[in-house]
């Protein structure tokens, strides 16, 4: 189990540690199993890039998720574009590092079997990041 994070832009998270023991404990809460995740912090024009390549979307995004997991081990390479956390924050009128918490925890709740394709899952889905952005400011 290895989580792991790589920047392609001049971004840099503020505790690798406090964040990576954050997403251990959405994996325990979630009754999951990590294996390796890595989050790719970049900029628009590199996830546009990804999202032409292998989606055939031309169009910008905050987050893509592969998901590489065998079984109930779950492995990841998910991409962040931290113009679009930024932009999102701004719009949303929220602090960028909540929104960015927001982002990182939605990519691990898809790979656990969270979906937002109807206003339902889309309502559970934001219940679901509400919780895992509490659960980071309470364990830490």
């Amino acid at each position: 189990m290895i989580i792991d994070f790589h920047y392609e832009t001049d971004f840099q998270l503020k505790d690798d540690v406090r964040h990576k023991s954050w997403i251990l404990t959405i994996f325990e809460i979630e009754n999951s199993f990590c294996g390796d995740i890595n989050y790719i912090f970049c900029d628009d024009r590199y996830l546009l890039e990804i999202n032409k390549k292998y989606l055939n979307h031309d169009t910008y995004t905050d987050i893509i998720t592969f998901d590489y997991s065998a079984g109930n081990l779950i492995s990841s390479d998910i991409f962040i574009s931290i113009d679009r956390v930024r932009e999102n924050a701004a719009n949303l009128d929220v602090d960028f590092e909540e929104e960015l918490l927001r982002v990182m925890s939605h990519g691990i709740l898809h790979l656990l079997g969270f979906n937002d394709k109807t206003e339902d899952e889309k309502a559970q889905m934001r219940v679901k990041e509400n919780e895992m952005i509490k659960l980071f400011h309470v364990e830490h």
